[in-house]
């Protein structure tokens, strides 16, 4: 078999779904591939530039809404933008980890302008919008390193926690609710939250009407 990035990219993406990030190592990647492990180096520099790798690979397959379609508010757009940016994480195990040490790529750049642009196009400032992008995009990753770091003993952990609140009937309910949800939907509601607040925040921005002197009679 031949040895480049795309099959080195490929077997590290199985491993990772197989063993996870804390134990993927570039040792483990070489023993799967049949080589040594200084083969690897010739295609990435290190581990960390392999990884970052690995995240723009998950990313190139799956997080398909990086722009506005026609016709798209800008708060409908960065609403789909973020579930999509949530399916990728999803899509492999430990995805939001892997993410969040990674380091964008130059490459990548021309995209993030285009995609900053269409937003402001769309009618949101320039500032917000970089700052809302980045505000949704961390949210997203917080949500999705949550989900995935669900413990295999949750299950107890939670029948223990519900019955220590069960005397506390503002934290009972809450709890109740929260566990109604699921990931998913409380994923909504945190959305729903930071668009609502930037429009509102837009509007309390518009400076005020201004009123029109009545004719005197």
């Amino acid at each position: 078999m031949k040895l480049d990035r795309e099959v080195i990219l490929e077997t590290a993406l199985t491993l990772l779904d197989e063993v996870g990030m804390d134990k993927l190592s570039t040792r483990l990647l070489a023993e799967r591939l049949g080589v040594q492990q200084p083969a690897l180096y010739w295609h990435f520099r290190n581990k960390r530039a392999l990884l970052d790798a690995m995240n723009g690979e998950i990313l190139r397959r799956v997080h398909e809404r990086k722009l506005p379609e026609p016709g798209e508010t800008w708060d409908a757009f960065l609403r789909e933008n973020a579930r999509s940016f949530r399916r990728a994480l999803l899509a492999r195990r430990d995805g939001a980890r892997l993410h969040a040490g990674s380091e964008p790529d130059p490459a990548d750049l021309d995209m993030v302008e285009e995609q900053l642009a269409s937003v402001v196009r769309l009618g949101l400032p320039a500032p917000q919008a970089m700052t809302l992008l980045i505000a949704l995009g961390r949210y997203t990753v917080g949500c999705v390193l949550e989900q995935q770091a669900t413990p295999p003993d949750a299950a107890e952990q939670q029948q223990a926690l519900d019955a220590a609140a069960a005397s506390r009937p503002l934290l009972a309910e809450a709890f109740a609710n929260y566990r109604r949800a699921g990931p998913d939907a409380l994923f909504e509601i945190g959305i729903d939250l930071m668009l609502e607040g930037a429009k509102a925040r837009m509007a309390g921005n518009e400076p005020p009407k201004r009123r029109t002197a009545a004719p005197r009679r």
